[in-house]
C-alpha cells in the first residue's frame, strides 16, 4: 500500500504560444496558494507529490498547484530550442497563476524551478509574495552540457566522451516518460537566458537552501545575501539530487511560508 495520496488528474493550461502545461491542484482551494515548480529532468509529482511536499503543505493549510514545465511530464514537450528560454518558462508559470486566478502566491521551486522563481517573483511582485528557492545556483549549470555529444548519442548511439553530459543524460534517462530530445533542446534554448543576479534579485521574503554536500552551496549563499529579504537555510547531509527529499527542508520552509504569511497578515491589520 503506498504512503503518497493519489494524485489529482491533471489540469492543462495553455500557454501564452499555445503550449500544454500540466498542472495538479491539491488542498483546499480556498486555502492560501503554493504553486510548486521541479527541476531539469524531474516533473512536478516526482518533485512534490512523491517526496511528500505536497501532503505536508496541505496538512499546513495551504492549496498546492504543482505544474509540469514545458519539456517535462505531462506538459507540451517541443523539440526546436527556440521553444525554451527563460522568459517562455516565467510566462508559463503567469500563465498557471493567471488561469487559477490567484492573487496572493507562495512560490516553491527547486533547481531550474528555483531559478524560474527567481525571475518570476522579480516580474510579477505583485502576484508573488514570498518564495521558497531550493538548489539555486547564480549560474547555468547546463552550460556545460556538450549538445553536440548529446545530440549524437540520442541520434547515433555515438558515445558520450564529456562527464558532465554523461552525467546529466544518465539522469534525464532514468526518469520514465522523459523525452531526450526535449530536454537537450531545453539545454541548448536556455543558453543565452538571463541568470539569477543581485541587480534582479526579487525584494520579497525569500528562503534559499541547498544541501550541506552540494556543489552550488556557496553560490545559493551569495544569492542569498544579495537578496533584500532572503533567508538561508543549509540542508544537512544532502545533495543536489537528494536534497528535495529532506524532511528538514519541509519543516524549513513551511515555518517560512506559517510565519511570512502571518507578518504579512500582521502587518495589514
Amino acid at each position: 500500500m503506498s504512503l503518497v495520496p493519489e494524485a489529482p488528474r491533471p489540469r492543462v493550461v495553455v500557454s501564452p504560444d499555445g503550449l500544454d502545461i500540466a498542472t495538479y491542484d491539491h488542498g483546499d482551494p480556498d486555502a492560501p496558494a503554493v504553486v510548486a515548480v521541479h527541476g531539469f529532468a524531474s516533473s512536478g509529482l516526482l518533485n512534490w507529490h512523491a517526496s511528500g511536499w505536497t501532503r505536508e503543505l496541505t496538512r499546513a493549510g495551504h492549496r498546492v498547484v504543482v505544474v509540469d514545465q514545458r519539456g517535462h511530464g505531462r506538459s507540451s514537450k517541443p523539440h526546436r530550442p527556440q521553444e525554451y528560454s527563460m522568459d517562455l518558462l516565467v510566462a508559463d508559470v503567469t500563465a498557471v497563476v493567471d488561469a487559477y486566478l490567484l492573487d496572493d502566491v507562495a512560490y516553491l521551486g527547486y533547481s531550474l524551478g528555483a531559478r524560474v522563481g527567481w525571475h518570476t517573483a522579480d516580474r510579477i511582485p505583485d502576484r508573488i509574495s514570498r518564495a521558497v528557492l531550493g538548489g539555486i545556483p547564480d549560474a547555468d549549470p547546463m552550460r556545460r552540457v556538450r549538445v553536440d555529444q548529446a545530440r549524437a548519442f540520442i541520434e547515433h548511439g555515438e558515445p558520450v566522451e564529456d562527464r558532465v553530459t554523461n552525467a546529466y543524460l544518465t539522469m534525464a534517462s532514468g526518469v520514465p516518460g522523459n523525452d531526450l530530445r526535449a530536454l537537450v533542446a531545453m539545454v541548448e534554448g536556455m543558453r543565452d537566458s538571463v541568470e539569477p543576479r543581485p541587480d534582479n534579485a526579487p525584494t520579497q521574503p525569500l528562503l534559499l537552501a541547498a544541501g550541506s554536500e552540494d556543489g552550488i552551496l556557496a553560490a545559493s549563499q551569495r544569492l542569498a545575501a544579495a537578496a533584500p529579504r532572503a533567508e538561508f537555510v543549509e540542508i544537512p547531509g544532502r545533495n543536489h539530487f537528494n536534497a528535495p527529499t529532506s524532511r528538514a527542508f519541509r519543516e524549513a520552509a513551511i515555518a517560512f511560508l506559517q510565519r511570512t504569511r502571518a507578518d504579512a497578515e500582521a502587518t495589514q491589520g
